[in-house]
């Protein structure tokens, strides 16, 4: 049996992290871009350090993600053409709907 149930870390991911199972590590890629798509969908264009700021503020309560991994997203989101950089200011970011 594994320690799932108890809420413990059964093996160490062989990730970036190291330090978080590899399946709890794409829920959070997924929390952070639902994160990053509902906070940009509802202000339209935000400043970068805004943006990371409110997506940490939101997760705290479950896990706080480090900048790093929120830009990692926010550069996924870019590429699939969820957000767009600013043409005027390239640290801030605009939703496409």
């Amino acid at each position: 049996r594994s320690n799932e149930a108890s809420g413990a870390a059964a093996v160490p991911a062989s990730g970036s992290t190291g330090a978080v199972p590899l399946p709890v590590e794409e829920d959070r890629r997924h929390l952070v871009e639902a994160a990053l798509v509902r906070i940009m969908k509802a202000r339209k264009a935000l400043h970068h350090n805004d943006l990371i700021a409110e997506v940490t503020r939101q997760l705290s309560v479950r896990f706080t993600p480090s900048p790093q991994f929120i830009k990692k997203r926010i550069e996924s989101l870019i590429e699939r053409e969820y957000l767009e950089r600013s043409l005027d200011d390239h640290r801030v970011y605009s939703y496409v709907a």
